[in-house]
């Protein structure tokens, strides 16, 4: 696939030949012209998805496949107010754009200016000019967020957590907070400073593999290669102000806050795990907790046997 502006005079070439411009100028989508060699090639105006993967990049892209649920699982509405901090190659910033509409409305930051003036020229091109639900801030979102009532917010960086009472502070009580990142430490990092942090309801979190499939006669098969591993997604709700989040009804496996997490925790800087979510090493005795006493509930002990 090429991607290419038409104008007259122009010529686009690659390693099959030469197409003039003014071969397809005025001509409807679909058509098909031939290089000066004879490859044919069918004329289609780019889909957002083919300009995000063709566009100029200086920050690498959030893939269409991760974008589809951001937009999905976030639940992008037509005149919603999002944050978006970090803008990267603004790929995301345009499908948001699109999501939000004109009547909506997209803030994004980006602590680089040279990524942020990438950002830019891609979203103008695509959008034919500057997107009058757009703002693009160069800085650092704890430092310059001052919009409040916003619905959604999509953090793309190395910490998210370190912008969660900046995010909390601007959210609307049930609005939305979604994370990308790229490695199962951000992860775990994200998502335990979600729950230590009591303005956020319980978070969920995931990846998406694609795979595409050989259809051709009765050889119907999955296609050899596929994209695995972009990035997780994480996404929790704003709670109200004042209100405590109900406990969680699955109580964490033992070990799961042990003393080797305790002891990454530490080493990372994070803060430790509520005390009644630490694991006591093994062969430790301690006295049974209100949740897990006999006589409260035999069907605790019928799981852990099993």
């Amino acid at each position: 696939m090429h991607t290419i502006t038409l104008h007259e005079g122009g010529t686009f070439h690659s390693h099959k030949g030469k197409v003039e411009h003014s071969d397809l100028i005025g001509r409807p989508e679909g058509s098909v012209v031939r290089s000066n060699t004879g490859t044919a090639y069918v004329a289609l105006r780019p889909l957002l998805i083919d300009y995000t993967l063709s566009m100029k990049r200086g920050a690498t892209i959030v893939y269409p496949k991760d974008a589809a649920q951001v937009l999905v699982e976030a639940d992008i509405f037509p005149g919603a107010r999002v944050v978006e901090a970090g803008a990267g190659s603004g790929a995301m910033s345009s499908w948001l754009l699109r999501a939000v509409g004109e009547k909506g409305m997209v803030h994004s930051y980006e602590r680089r200016a040279d990524f942020a003036e990438i950002a830019r020229k891609n979203v103008e091109r695509f959008y034919g000019g500057p997107h009058p639900a757009w703002k693009l801030t160069v800085g650092d979102l704890v430092e310059e967020l001052d919009e409040t009532d916003v619905d959604r917010v999509f953090l793309d960086m190395l910490a998210p957590w370190e912008c969660l009472d900046a995010v909390a502070g601007a959210l609307i009580p049930g609005g939305l907070l979604c994370c990308y990142v790229a490695t199962t430490t951000q992860l775990s990092r994200v998502v335990e400073e979600l729950r230590e942090d009591e303005r956020f309801y319980e978070p969920r979190s995931w990846e998406t593999m694609l795979r595409t499939w050989h259809v051709e006669g009765l050889a119907v098969r999955p296609d050899h290669r596929m994209i695995g591993h972009t990035g997780f997604l994480v996404v929790a709700r704003r709670l109200a102000d004042g209100v405590e989040a109900p406990e969680r009804r699955r109580r964490p496996a033992k070990g799961a806050y042990g003393q080797d997490y305790e002891a990454a925790r530490a080493a990372a800087g994070g803060a430790a795990a509520p005390a009644a979510e630490v694991a006591p090493a093994a062969g430790a005795e301690r006295e049974p907790t209100a949740q897990e006493s006999p006589a409260q509930d035999s069907a605790a002990q019928d799981t852990a046997a099993e």
